[in-house]
């Protein structure tokens, strides 16, 4: 497995016909990856690992479409898209992230809402298995298909979305910036866009929304002490290791995330947003080069936490242990969590003025 390339991981992918066949090539390309990590980590490879997972979670619902077919329940009777949120959405998945996903579906008058929302269930139920067996722990916070939140025909989909931005209360927030970082992984790229396109607008005429988002986004404070010391963990099994995860990659994408909605830029990459709202003048070139060279850093670490399987998931707790805060990783670490705080200021700065121009 060590040698086979891309095109051959991938096509041993596609040419899988059950959910344990492809957790077997999982494992093996999860150990390939890993030794590659542990002796460098290049953006190249993270891209590879975000397109392995990508086309698991493709075949995954490909076999499911098949298996309700087989089983009597026929194709699916309108368009859909299976959604990716979190690292997922944003193209950001370690070898060991979770379940983040929902599913939007379109509507007919050829087939009964009913008859429709039952295949979607059985569909979600069977996209679930496959994904479970392939070692993808759920979502934590229940952001997944299915739950009913986040598996609806358009028209409420887009409903529910409104309502939380017309009623911006911390959870509501909370799942708005969640949507943020949505992206079709199958299906009808159409539906997601007009979701997108939406949430856009909403915010471009009720720039006041912002407001409400920057506290949620300002939330996780960058692990860095007043003295440029690194706040590290103070007991548990992780004592002494520093939480990378939300210590220094959330907030960094958390702000960004903010002012690519500000700007109404609609990719979910971090890195694209962060190459978008340079090319279009939002943010200075300077800044942009010193948040993307932060955000790899980020990026990188967390892709070097200690991982353990539990239940036959792949988990981790993304956080560096102790052993691995060398002397040339604290002062890179440092490095990158001054810019993220420079970040977190400036976002600040840049939304409370831009509302500020808004009302006049």
């Amino acid at each position: 497995m060590k040698h086979l390339s891309m095109e051959q991981i991938l096509e041993r992918i596609y040419l899988s016909e059950q959910f344990d066949e492809m957790r077997i090539t999982r494992d093996q390309v999860h150990e390939m990856f890993r030794e590659h990590l542990l002796f460098s980590h290049t953006p190249e490879l993270g891209r590879k690992v975000n397109a392995v997972h990508d086309a698991f979670i493709q075949r995954t619902i490909e076999l499911a479409e098949h298996i309700l077919e087989d089983e009597g329940f026929g194709k699916p009777p309108v368009p859909y898209a299976f959604i990716l949120y979190g690292s997922g959405g944003r193209s950001e998945q370690t070898l060991w992230s979770d379940q983040d996903n929902g599913l939007v579906y379109g509507e007919s008058d050829q087939h009964p809402k009913e008859e429709v929302e039952e295949y979607f269930i059985k569909l979600v139920d069977c996209i679930l298995k496959g994904l479970d067996a392939l070692g993808y722990p759920p979502c934590e916070g229940n952001v997944v298909s299915s739950n009913i939140q986040w598996r609806k025909p358009l028209t409420e989909y887009t409903q529910m979305m409104l309502e939380w931005l017309q009623e911006p209360e911390w959870e509501n927030i909370r799942y708005l910036l969640i949507m943020a970082d949505m992206r079709c992984i199958y299906g009808s790229q159409n539906l997601v866009d007009q979701l997108k396109v939406t949430f856009s607008t909403y915010v471009r005429e009720n720039s006041g929304i912002l407001n409400d988002l920057l506290s949620n986004t300002l939330h996780h404070k960058i692990s860095l002490g007043v003295f440029g010391q690194l706040i590290t963990e103070r007991y548990g099994e992780d004592a002494g290791g520093f939480d990378i995860k939300y210590g220094a990659y959330i907030p960094i994408v958390n702000g960004i995330r903010l002012l690519a909605i500000r700007a109404g830029i609609m990719h979910s990459s971090t890195l694209q947003r962060i190459k978008l709202l340079k090319e279009s003048g939002f943010i200075p070139d300077q800044l942009a080069d010193e948040w993307s060279e932060a955000f790899g850093v980020a990026l990188r670490l967390r892709d070097l936490t200690p991982f353990q399987l539990e239940h036959d998931m792949y988990t981790t707790r993304g956080k560096l242990g102790a052993d691995q805060l060398t002397k040339e990783v604290k002062l890179e670490l440092k490095q990158c969590l001054r810019a993220g705080i420079e970040l977190q200021k400036y976002v600040k700065r840049s939304i409370v003025s831009h509302i500020e121009r808004e009302k006049g």
